[in-house]
């Protein structure tokens, strides 16, 4: 087995201190340490953007890992893969050397991969006389290994932001809609009131619209959006209230909506319970704290005194329901949504839940009302033999309008509740208030 140290670069490449303290991090790993390393791989995909590296640097990355041939990296069986340029070049869908001496610089330079030179530079391995790799030299995987915790960290946090992002600009795109048509409506009709201003207003939002969208560019606009949409409707139900058009009821009524109501999408319009949320709960802070509700679909038609109470679940709710997900925050914190949905796509990956599985999740219950379902399943791990299968079967359910996440929270934290006032008694979750998991295992 190869020894830890590496040895300075060969030829004219110079050493740096970024280069020093990448080989003293590859060295402090423990023994026992092990990660499967294609999961590592699409870990270090997913947080591509945060860690600076290139697509093509990640093919080649690849490639290098398809010579090491253990499943998990360790560092007890060695982490040095020593391929050669032609061997690497196809494994890497035939690259060119050049290019492929390029994307390993990158690797390099990331920190991502740590070159262990021989005396001649030459990549190779010297046995000992049982046929066991005594010395290696080429490309060190010990730093993959030294930042896996770093790395599974910022791809669940790019995993929660693209998925805040997803949900901001379904938002933008409903409001720019309504808001448009609305004034286009209202000047069709004649309507009284300064809809000319408003038409300005709406363009020169549209005009600032990023090429690239990005999440903290988007947020602004949306929030000015949004307020752009809550002026217009009450002009809007102003001017119909003073012109009383009765004529026109039927054409004006599928505009009337509440501003503050939360934006579906039109593909599911059933799902209104837990697929959206408001702008305020993207950029929520530990201090205020968004509402998650439940209503019915506007296809149920639920008469005045049918109407349920809207559940409202604030973070500290999740925090006293839920208090195992608080680990997996950022820094073992959890201060706000998003950490919470950084947090349940950590949980995600220790619970053995499939991307799909998550992602079908959020698309059907939205991102926080899944982070929740997460959080709970955590709280329940010992009682639920496939995490994954579980979540599939609610969000079946949801996908019906039969499950919402709030019994299964209240349950969880009168299981809290009654397990602080008594600590001779643990009773057990209340399974009439849980959805039903039927034959899943």
């Amino acid at each position: 087995m190869e020894s830890g140290t590496v040895t300075t670069p060969f030829g004219r490449r110079s050493i740096s201190l970024a280069f020093l303290a990448s080989q003293m991090q590859a060295e402090d790993i423990e023994p026992d340490f092990r990660r499967n390393k294609w999961k590592l791989f699409r870990a270090i995909c997913e947080a591509r953007p945060s860690l600076g590296v290139t697509d093509r640097a990640l093919t080649v990355l690849d490639a290098l890992l398809s010579f090491y041939p253990e499943e998990e990296l360790s560092a007890e069986r060695g982490l040095v893969v020593f391929p050669s340029n032609a061997q690497l070049s196809l494994r890497a869908r035939g690259m060119a050397a050049a290019t492929l001496r390029r994307h390993l610089a990158i690797l390099v330079d990331s920190g991502l991969i740590i070159r262990k030179d021989s005396p001649n530079g030459k990549r190779y391995a010297r046995r000992d006389r049982a046929g066991e790799i005594d010395e290696a030299y080429g490309f060190s995987l010990a730093p993959l290994l030294s930042r896996a915790s770093e790395i599974e960290s910022l791809a669940a946090r790019s995993v929660a932001d693209r998925q805040l992002l997803r949900a901001a600009k379904e938002r933008l795109t409903i409001c720019r809609r309504d808001v448009t048509k609305v004034i286009t409506g209202a000047l069709n009709e004649g309507l009284a009131g300064d809809w000319l201003s408003l038409s300005a207003e709406l363009h020169g939002l549209i005009e600032q619209f990023p090429r690239v969208a990005k999440l903290d560019a988007l947020l602004p606009i949306l929030t000015r959006m949004e307020e752009l949409r809550e002026r217009t409707f009450k002009l809007l139900n102003a001017q119909l209230k003073t012109e009383k058009m009765s004529g026109n009821e039927s054409q004006i009524e599928r505009h009337k909506q509440d501003s503050e109501s939360y934006f579906p999408s039109e593909s599911e319009p059933g799902h209104i319970s837990n697929r959206t949320t408001s702008v305020k709960e993207l950029t929520a802070s530990p201090y205020e704290e968004p509402e998650v509700i439940n209503r019915h679909s506007p296809h149920d038609h639920p008469s005045s005194s049918e109407s349920a109470p809207a559940f409202k679940f604030s973070l500290e709710t999740v925090h006293r329901a839920c208090p195992e997900i608080q680990a997996y925050g950022p820094g073992g914190e959890i201060r706000n949504w998003r950490d919470l949905i950084t947090a349940a796509a950590v949980v995600r990956s220790t619970l053995a839940v499939s991307t799909s599985a998550y992602e079908e999740a959020s698309s059907v219950m939205g991102p926080q009302a899944t982070a929740m379902v997460m959080a709970c399943i955590l709280e329940r791990g010992e009682r639920i033999g496939s995490a994954g299968g579980y979540l599939r079967h609610l969000t079946r359910r949801a996908a019906k309008g039969e499950f919402a996440v709030g019994p299964m929270l209240m349950a969880l934290l009168r299981t809290q509740t009654s397990q602080k006032r008594s600590s001779s008694a643990s009773p057990g979750i209340n399974r009439q208030s849980l959805p039903k998991m039927g034959t899943i295992r």
